[in-house]
C-alpha cells in the first residue's frame, strides 16, 4: 500500500473531533491498510488516521500480537490506573509520564463490519486509549499533570 508523513502537532487536524465512518468499503479497507504501512514504517504501536491528515474514527494498533483494525471505536468501561511513559508519533522526541485507565474494554467494528468486543490491560490498554484520544482531538500531552 502507502506509507504516509504523519501529521505533526500544530496541525488543526489533531485538534479535530473525526468523522464516523458510516459505510465501510474500498476506501476504508485502502485507508486501514495505509495506516498499518505507516505505523510500521514510523516503528510505532499505533496510529490513528487524524495523524495522517483524514478525519474519519479508525485506528489500528500493534502491540507485538499482531494488528488490530478498528473502525468507530469507543472505550465502553474503564478500571484501575496505570502510570508509564508515553510518546506519540506526532510529537517526536518528546515521552512524559501519563496516568491512564489500567484496564478498558473497547467496542468497535472490524473492517468487515462486524462487531468487536476488546478485552484490553496493560500497554495494549493504554495505545487503545491513546489512538481513540487522536479521534477526539486530545493529544497524550493534554493528560499531563500540570504544575501547581
Amino acid at each position: 500500500m502507502a506509507v504516509y508523513n504523519i501529521v505533526k502537532i500544530g496541525d488543526p487536524v489533531l485538534r479535530e473531533r473525526a468523522k464516523p465512518v458510516t459505510k465501510i468499503n474500498a476506501n476504508i479497507h485502502k485507508l486501514l491498510d495505509n495506516l498499518k504501512d505507516t505505523m510500521y514504517d514510523a516503528d510505532g504501536v499505533g496510529l490513528a488516521a487524524p495523524q495522517i491528515g483524514i478525519s474519519k474514527r479508525v485506528i489500528v494498533v500493534d502491540v507485538g500480537e499482531g494488528p488490530l483494525e478498528l473502525i468507530n471505536p469507543e472505550i465502553t468501561s474503564a478500571s484501575g490506573q496505570a502510570i508509564d511513559l508515553e510518546g506519540c508519533l506526532s510529537i517526536p522526541g518528546v515521552q512524559e509520564e501519563v496516568a491512564r485507565a489500567a484496564e478498558v474494554v473497547v467496542k468497535a467494528l472490524d473492517r468487515n463490519g462486524q462487531e468487536i468486543i476488546i478485552n484490553a490491560k496493560d500497554l495494549l490498554a493504554r495505545a487503545l486509549q491513546h489512538e481513540i484520544d487522536h479521534l477526539d482531538g486530545i493529544l497524550f500531552i493534554d493528560h499531563l499533570q500540570k504544575e501547581v
